[in-house]
């Protein structure tokens, strides 16, 4: 097994390995945080986004995004099905619940931290 080191002073190993090795770590920090989301179902949409800027819905534009840049045939229904592990009117019935008016507050006072996601129109 390969160790990877970074030089002093240094905060990313992403220069210190191959292309594919960098591509299966990213994926399976991915794949971690889709699989811990999916187990989260308490945690809604509108407190990640009032946090950190990004939720569920992001996840499966930017997600949708890399598809269509791929060239695959995908809609915002099929990549959310990804993210959610269901489809999303399942999960909205199933996990969401109504904002409150703080929450709501929250989100509008948050907007310029909230994720930006390109390559969709």
């Amino acid at each position: 097994m390969k160790r990877w080191l970074a030089p002093a002073g240094k905060h990313s190993y992403a220069g210190l390995m191959d292309e594919q090795t960098r591509i299966e770590l990213e994926a399976a920090a991915f794949r971690g945080l889709v699989a811990h989301l999916q187990k989260r179902t308490d945690v809604q949409n509108i407190d990640l986004m009032n946090l950190a800027g990004f939720c569920r819905n992001c996840m499966s534009k930017w997600y949708l995004a890399e598809a269509k840049a791929k060239g695959l045939e995908m809609n915002y229904d099929d990549a959310r099905k990804e993210i959610y592990g269901m489809s999303y009117e399942a999960w909205k019935t199933t996990h969401q619940l109504p904002a409150s008016d703080d929450q709501k507050q929250q989100f509008q006072e948050s907007k310029d931290g909230h994720a930006v996601i390109e390559g969709l129109k």
